[in-house]
């Protein structure tokens, strides 16, 4: 069994590849610009935020073909984009929390 630390590390890795494939899609980018209210010149240092990553993550986990397509691209499972989204920081599945 992984610990916390090599699980949050291949969490970030599989977070930062979803990133880049957002950022890459042009369809996708300005989708999800609209949803977080990011600007595109802003993205380098909201990634650097706690809880940034985790919603690149569910971003694509919202979206089943989107999912899918990343999966194909990277060859990460599907599965693993939500086990990596409840490695992160404010990923976990306790909505009722306030930071």
């Amino acid at each position: 069994m992984a610990n916390a630390a090599s699980m949050r590390e291949e969490a970030e890795t599989i977070a930062v590849k979803a990133l880049g494939f957002v950022a890459a899609d042009p369809e996708l980018l300005p989708r999800f610009l609209a949803i977080t209210g990011i600007e595109a010149s802003a993205i380098r240092r909201a990634a650097a935020e706690p809880g940034f990553l985790a919603g690149v993550l569910q971003f694509i986990l919202a979206h089943e073909p989107t999912l899918l397509r990343f999966a194909e691209e990277t060859g990460a499972p599907p599965a693993s984009v939500g086990k990596a989204l409840r490695a992160l920081p404010l990923g976990g599945d306790d909505h009722e929390h306030s930071i």
